[in-house]
């Protein structure tokens, strides 16, 4: 659903406020009262606007599964697999550095049952741009022939995900390039090793 003007403005700050307050309290815990307030707008513009909580959410999800998709997408573009593949390790570390609180969201609420359209389109957008460069990589000889590159590509995904949140919660004083560089360490050590 294509939205612009005032009411995209108006779902943006929607999106802003429920990713915040499900990063903070969880899915469960957080009202419609709370995302309005903290939005900024009346508890009849979240209805207006999606409907219901949960269409609020898948939207969230929608919303932030397309940027992450993009930001990977656009760094995928290395001179060999093996670069491309450094680029979205550090196009993904980049964006959950700008985009925290999705993270932790992402980490924590979309592996429900509810939300596996969602699951579907991370899967298909973003974790399949690792799995494309992660083919090209075995087209290129750079990888072993054998690798599962869809369970590699989630492996991947997931480790920086998860290496993202820690640092912003444990080290943020951590250089975002240190961390990258020990990322990129371990995956040429492993998978072109």
């Amino acid at each position: 659903m294509k939205v612009s003007g005032r009411r995209a403005e108006t779902r943006l700050r929607l999106f802003t406020a429920a990713v915040e307050l499900i990063a903070e309290q969880g899915y469960t815990a957080t009202t419609v009262d709370a995302i309005a307030e903290r939005a900024g707008v009346a508890k009849g513009t979240v209805f207006y606007n999606f409907g219901t909580k949960e269409a609020l959410f898948s939207g969230l999800l929608d919303h932030g599964v397309g940027l992450l998709s993009a930001a990977l997408s656009g760094a995928a573009a290395g001179e060999t697999a093996l670069d491309a593949l450094d680029a979205v390790v550090l196009a993904q570390l980049r964006f959950f550095e700008e985009y925290g609180a999705f993270a932790r969201v992402l980490l924590a609420e979309m592996w429900r049952t509810a939300w596996q359209d969602a699951v579907a389109r991370l899967r298909a957008d973003a974790i399949g741009v690792y799995a494309d460069v992660l083919r090209r990589a075995v087209a290129e000889g750079a990888v072993r022939a054998d690798m599962d590159v869809e369970t590699a590509a989630t492996a991947v995904f997931g480790m920086v995900l998860t290496v993202a949140i820690e640092r912003r919660a444990l080290h943020p004083d951590r250089p975002l390039e240190r961390v990258h560089a020990t990322l990129v360490d371990l995956l040429r050590g492993r998978v072109a090793g």
